[in-house]
């Protein structure tokens, strides 16, 4: 998938926002999150800009910058975030506080962005064969956003970018199975209710699962 989609990702009460793909994330916005957390325990605010300053760190982005283009991403503008490469993330995330290593390892390595990458390549596969199918081609895209709305109310999904991993999943599996039916189903509206249909049968459980 080629757009480049914000990404809103819960943590320890609060929110993060992640790039879909590039992966990089709102450092700033965590480091708020994070210094409520100091300040619930006590301790001093952590000062991002000081941190980035620091030798150790600088060496390290010098590190990352031989294999990436970009590290860090600096808003301009007084409300503005600063968005930095997934591995700097986590150096920040165990300086912040090292006892949340678990914690964040366990939420950087979830299945989230794959599935939402994959399930937008999955998207355009169904629409072309949706496409093939649909008589009125003229007006083929006023169809497409309903065919779209129809699967994000059967995912039980608001917005597709606070949706969690399992819904993204069942999205990529409702996509592949109008994909598939449509190649052997001449009536599209019908490829599109079994496709929806035979997703949410093979998936009860994993709907019963929010995570």
């Amino acid at each position: 998938m080629k757009t480049e989609v914000i990404m809103t990702r819960p943590f320890m009460g609060g929110q993060i926002q992640q790039k879909s793909k590039s992966g990089f994330f709102n450092v700033t916005e965590f480091v708020k999150l994070m210094n409520i957390k100091r300040s619930e325990l006590g301790k001093s605010p952590f000062q991002l800009s000081s941190f980035l300053k620091t030798s150790s760190t600088l060496e390290f982005i010098e590190e990352l910058q031989k294999e990436n283009e970009r590290v860090i991403i600096k808003g301009r503008g007084r409300n503005s975030s600063t968005w930095v490469h997934p591995l700097l993330f986590i150096d920040i995330a165990l300086n912040i506080n090292p006892k949340l290593k678990v914690e964040v390892y366990k939420w950087l390595y979830d299945e989230l962005l794959k599935y939402r990458n994959h399930s937008g390549e999955s998207y355009v596969k169904m629409v072309g064969a949706l496409h093939e199918r649909y008589p009125n081609k003229q007006n083929f895209y006023k169809y497409i956003p309903k065919v779209a709305s129809y699967i994000k109310e059967k995912c039980e999904v608001e917005d597709w970018n606070n949706a969690t991993q399992n819904q993204l999943y069942l999205r990529d599996k409702i996509h592949e199975n109008i994909y598939l039916l449509c190649s052997v189903l001449k009536d599209s509206k019908y490829a599109i209710q079994m496709g929806v249909y035979k997703a949410l049968e093979d998936n009860k459980d994993l709907i019963k699962t929010p995570f």
